[in-house]
């Protein structure tokens, strides 16, 4: 990581996920790019409940997408979720835990900090 990627405590960002390959860039990390129109910006840990969720908003999580690198995810998993889709599943009391350390700080733009740090991985 380079010193500019700073997470949301303003510390350096982390890795979210390598096991599925997470990230806009499926480098592991959960960067805020301007190449990336959803801002894949929040790491999660995903719940059964938010691939459901998910999955009834429109975006299948969980099947397998050979044709685009995707494996599917299963509870357990770490993405980087959009941050937009993330507050909207905290408003439906469907979202998932988060990893601070590997949201970007531009998520910020979305979500706050005490809404992010309430939903922190423990």
């Amino acid at each position: 990581m380079t010193a500019t990627m700073r997470n949301v405590l303003g510390g350096e960002l982390q890795p979210c996920g390598l096991d599925p390959v997470t990230g806009f860039l499926r480098d592991g990390c959960c960067r805020g790019l301007r190449e990336d129109p959803g801002e894949h910006t929040v790491c999660a840990i995903v719940t059964a409940e938010f691939l459901e969720y998910s999955r009834e908003r429109g975006n299948d999580l969980v099947t397998p997408r050979p044709e685009w690198g995707f494996p599917g995810l299963v509870p357990g998993d770490r993405w980087c979720l959009c941050a937009a889709r993330w507050k909207e599943a905290l408003v439906a009391g469907r979202a998932p835990p988060v990893v601070l350390e590997a949201t970007h700080e531009s998520a910020l733009r979305h979500v706050s900090l005490a809404e992010l740090a309430d939903r922190a991985a423990r």
